[in-house]
């Protein structure tokens, strides 16, 4: 049986890896790395440092190229679907390729593979497609850890809830009326420009983790337009960037 490793690598900066990371990466014999396109060589750069640079072995890398999701399919969650089956049918295709049946297989994963992320999803499409997998998760920091870490503050204000949520969502449905914070994700729109009226501080970090990190906070109807301002920026100079936020209602 094929052992399938999903292995989370934080922001892709070496000194985010566990111990557990690094032995699982090194006992593998293939390493599967995906490439997202000429804007985001940069994230497949730090993966192949790291398995150059940190791991003591030298397991086989296995390059390949990810489907682009087409984004003007009416339903969401048909176009997210479509994708996934996509990415099974090549990660099933690349292990059949140059796996043997007791083969150990590992993926790098930006962040962790359980926060907003579906490599899981789509490792369980591969077991449905016929493939025997036995598949194991090594946790990673995650983008939300590092966040509030670069910013110096707790996750939650005092006895009161957190929601992690998305940049569609906010857009969607607004801020829930009991949540006091809100940790978002995958938002390319700077969604927070849908809840100007409510009195709030952000907590805005690109590149968090990384050495290009930008970081800045504030009163949300005073500096959501610098934030927009400086993502646009950033994400002129590298062709890309993936940011987080947190907002905090202040009354």
């Amino acid at each position: 049986m094929v052992a399938l490793s999903l292995v989370g690598i934080g922001s892709g900066n070496p000194e985010h890896l566990t111990l557990q990371a690094i032995r699982r990466l090194e006992s593998a014999d293939v390493i599967l790395l995906p490439r997202k396109g000429d804007e985001k060589t940069e994230l497949a750069d730090l993966r192949r440092e790291i398995a150059r640079d940190t791991l003591s072995t030298s397991p086989k890398i296995v390059e390949f190229d990810y489907p682009v999701r087409d984004a003007n399919t009416p339903k969401y969650l048909d176009g997210v679907n479509t994708w996934h089956d996509a990415l099974a049918d090549i990660w099933a295709a690349l292990i059949n390729e140059h796996c043997t049946d007791d083969s150990r297989v590992a993926l790098m994963v930006w962040g962790d593979p359980s926060l907003y992320d579906s490599t899981l999803r789509i490792a369980d499409r591969v077991v449905a497609k016929g493939l025997t997998l036995e598949i194991d998760v090594v946790p990673g920091i995650t983008s939300l850890q590092m966040l509030t870490a670069a910013h110096a503050i707790p996750l939650n204000s005092l006895g009161n809830a957190v929601q992690i949520t998305t940049g569609r969502q906010l857009r969607d449905h607004g801020w829930p009326d009991s949540v006091d914070t809100l940790a978002v994700m995958l938002d390319g729109l700077c969604s927070f420009q849908h809840v100007l009226d409510t009195p709030a501080e952000i907590f805005w970090g690109g590149y968090v983790g990384m050495p290009q990190q930008v970081l800045m906070s504030g009163p949300l109807a005073e500096v959501s337009d610098q934030i927009i301002a400086q993502r646009a920026q950033e994400r002129e100079t590298h062709g890309w960037i993936m940011d987080i936020y947190l907002l905090r209602r202040t009354k």
